[in-house]
């Protein structure tokens, strides 16, 4: 028997998911997932479509179809920061999200992975791996044993945890990066692309380069990042 879901929002996350469920759909017939549209909150986006899925209108379809899932997977760059506050003001109760794992995804029997995560194809999670709530981790990723990866974070593509990594709440780590074993990045922090972090990150920083240094701090008004913000470290 199939599950209604929704995606939300229609980003980049959201559509890169889509193919992770139809991934499992090929495979799991019986317990195939029915995505019935995206969710949108910005009108503009409303009626467009990704893979024969349409935008069906904002969270407020949510109530509309009261027992389907929701996969809320809202995070860039830019905003990261705000995704705790964008899922918590989503009506639904835990109970309603989904966590989509693709099939080609290598998982210990003794990991642990949380509500409202979405991970895609090729990831790598090794023994005694936790996975926090409403996650989002990136194709050919491998987290290696004994690593905590705690709620809201965003982890990019390519990149590779090392063993007992601590990774606090709300981080997004740039596709690309490397982390030494048993470093700690502090919640709320953004290592930027193709970063090797050889050593513990503070709380609310931004941190690029190889090895890794600390840019700025993220205050209380936030930081907008912009691609010239930084230039990798190179020694």
């Amino acid at each position: 028997m199939s599950k209604k879901l929704f995606l939300f929002p229609y980003g980049g996350n959201s559509r890169e998911a889509l193919l992770s469920v139809l991934a499992i759909n090929e495979q799991q017939q019986e317990e195939a997932w029915d995505v019935i549209g995206f969710l949108d909150d910005n009108k503009l986006n409303h009626g467009k479509e990704c893979c024969g899925i349409t935008v069906v209108g904002g969270r407020e379809m949510l109530g509309v179809e009261p027992d389907a899932f929701l996969l809320a997977v809202p995070g860039s760059p830019t905003s990261y920061a705000k995704r705790a506050e964008v899922i918590t003001g989503l009506p639904v109760d835990e109970s309603r999200f989904a966590t989509i794992i693709h099939p080609s995804v290598q998982l210990p029997p003794d990991c642990r992975i949380g509500f409202n995560c979405i991970i895609m194809p090729n990831v790598f999670i090794s023994s005694n791996v936790t996975v926090g709530n409403h996650c989002v981790i990136l194709p050919n990723t491998v987290i290696s044993h004994d690593s905590v990866i705690g709620d809201y974070c965003c982890i990019g593509s390519n990149v590779s945890v090392s063993g007992s990594v601590n990774m606090g709440k709300g981080c997004y780590i740039g596709s690309g990066s490397r982390m030494r074993e048993h470093v700690s990045i502090g919640a709320g922090s953004l290592v930027g692309l193709g970063s090797a972090v050889l050593k513990d990150i503070p709380e609310q920083v931004i941190a690029a380069g190889s090895p890794a240094r600390v840019l700025k701090e993220i205050t209380a008004d936030g930081v907008k990042i912009q691609p010239d913000q930084y230039q990798p470290a190179t020694g």
